[in-house]
Formats: structure tokens, C-alpha cells, sequence
């Protein structure tokens, strides 16, 4: 059921961000669905491939769909079970969209193009530097629920206190900027720029067309609206009625959405050389959420 939900806010999610931003900038700009009538239009076309690529080239944008889908398989509902659910689950979970993320990577230096190289090398460096706060931050929530499976977490997990209200705040926080940083969005990358020297994820997927560049315009949404299905997984508690938590869970996407086009609007750019050290920040902003689960717990007092 996750997953599903998951899909559906899918085909609003990038549609909702482009017209926020659009509003608040002052033009009328497209429709909701104008991404997807884009991806439709790829999904059409052919691809044009360079003679200088690989098979690796021809298979990253497939493989990076199919990670991301198999993640989705991993996303349970408040008080639903995912398809897949096991304990440790959300480490299979992270390590499947870096498993998508580094065929394309490696997809984007089998072109021998120095622009998709310098991308590739950014791409990599934010993600490894952001995969500490996603484990510190799920490590704490394991200690605090005593689970170690998303949906043992998510369904333990209640705000009863000051203490539990400032590690929700704070990984609810983390969530949406782990989920920013991962999609390649404000302010660690701007997805419209069209400079070379300071694009990343964009000039990464330059030599894909056609329906391979479709496929990974549709990985991309898939990403925002599984994120989007943690941190609902997250606030939502188990004990709501199903049709309460069905429309409080496209609440949650939605205004994560607006809140994302805000966020792109009003926020500048971080200057390249500022991008690993606020990356790195968040990790120290989970260990802080984790110190704080030990007092709680009284694990550091013995």
C-alpha cells in the first residue's frame, strides 16, 4: 500500500513544485501534470547513443529505475506492512538507491566526457556525505523504538513528550533535507541551470535521451515521493482510521511539495566550495538527535 500511495503522489510531486515555484516568481507558468506530458513526449523518442559508451551507458538509466522501484517494495503504510520487511530493512533500502545512483554515475564516465565526469565526481561526494545522517538518524530511531525494521519503527515511534517532539522535529528536519541533497535540488544543485561548470546532476544525464532520459526523469519523482512516504510514515500514528491516514498521508506529501517549491524560490544556491560542509552538517545534527536518545533511554547514564 506504500508503495501505491507512494506512486500516485509520484505524478503530482514535481507538477506542484514547478507551479509554486512559477507563483511565487510571478508567472503563470505550466500545469501540474506539464512534467509528465514531458516525460510522455521522451518515452515516444528514440534514443541517440555515442559511439564512445558502453553497455554500462545503455543499462544505467534502466537499472536506476529498477533500484528505486525495488526501494519502493521496502515503504510500509501506518499500520500496513510493506511488501518486503525485515529487520535492518532501511539499510537494503538506502543501499538500493546508491545502487541506482552509481550506475548512473558510472554511466556518466563511460561517455569520456570531462563535463559528465566533474558531475558524476560532485554527485558522488554530496551522497556519501549525506549517507551518515540517514544511518544515524534510522540508528536512532531503532534505539529509541527498540526495532530495527522501517515499519517496527514507524509504528513504535509516538510523540509523547518535549524529548520525542524535538527528535521528531529534528529527524523530520533531516528526512526532508536527505531528500533534497539525494534529488539533486536546492541548495546543493539547481535543477535549471545550464552552466556546465556549476551543474551537477543535470550535466551528469546529458548524453541520455529519449526514453532512457524519460526513465530517469521517472526514477527522480519516484525518489521525492518515497521520500515524501517517510517522513508520513513518520508523523502518522498507527492508531488513526484508514481513510484519516489515507488523506493525512497526501496532506503530508503535499505540503512537503509546497514546501520544497518554497525552499527553491526564496533560498540561493550554496557556492560549490560551501556544499560538503553543509552536507556533513546534517550528520552532526543526527548525532545530536542520538545523544539525546540516550539520555532518554538512560543509556549514557548506565
Amino acid at each position: 500500500m506504500g508503495l501505491l500511495f507512494c506512486i500516485v503522489t509520484a505524478l503530482f510531486f514535481p507538477g506542484i513544485i514547478l507551479r509554486v515555484k512559477s507563483i511565487a516568481s510571478g508567472r503563470k507558468g505550466p500545469g501540474i501534470f506539464q512534467p509528465w506530458k514531458n516525460i510522455w513526449v521522451l518515452l515516444q523518442k528514440g534514443n541517440v547513443i555515442s559511439a564512445t559508451t558502453s553497455f554500462i551507458f545503455q543499462i544505467a538509466p534502466a537499472v536506476y529505475l529498477c533500484t528505486v522501484l525495488c526501494a519502493g517494495l521496502l515503504l510500509p503504510f501506518p499500520g500496513f506492512s510493506p511488501v518486503f520487511s525485515f529487520e535492518g530493512d532501511f539499510v537494503l533500502f538506502a543501499y538500493l538507491l546508491a545502487l541506482g545512483k552509481f550506475f548512473l554515475i558510472i554511466g556518466a564516465l563511460d561517455t569520456g566526457s570531462s563535463f559528465e565526469g566533474m558531475g558524476a565526481n560532485r554527485e558522488a561526494l554530496y551522497s556519501m556525505l549525506a549517507e551518515p545522517a540517514f544511518f544515524i538518524l534510522f540508528g536512532t530511531l531503532a534505539l529509541l523504538t527498540g526495532h530495527t525494521s522501517m515499519v517496527g519503527i514507524f509504528d513504535a515511534f509516538r510523540f509523547t513528550g518535549p524529548d520525542t517532539f524535538i527528535v521528531g522535529f529534528i529527524s523530520a528536519y533531516l528526512l526532508v533535507q536527505i531528500a533534497m541533497i539525494e534529488n539533486s535540488r536546492m541548495p546543493v544543485d539547481d535543477p535549471k541551470t545550464h552552466l556546465e561548470l556549476t551543474m551537477i546532476h543535470e550535466v551528469m544525464i546529458l548524453d541520455h535521451s529519449g526514453f532512457d532520459l524519460a526513465l530517469v526523469h521517472i526514477a527522480t519523482a519516484l525518489k521525492f515521493g518515497f521520500y515524501g512516504g517517510l517522513i508520513a510514515n513518520f508523523l502518522l500514528p498507527v492508531d488513526w482510521s484508514l481513510p484519516v491516514q489515507i488523506i493525512s498521508f497526501f496532506v503530508i506529501q503535499v505540503l512537503f511539495a509546497l514546501l520544497i517549491g518554497f525552499l527553491e524560490s526564496f533560498r540561493a544556491r550554496k557556492k560549490l566550495a560551501k556544499n560538503p560542509q553543509f552536507v556533513f552538517t546534517l550528520s552532526s545534527i543526527a548525532l545530536v538527535a542520538f545523544i539525546l536518545v540516550l539520555m532518554i533511554t538512560y543509556k549514557m547514564l548506565g
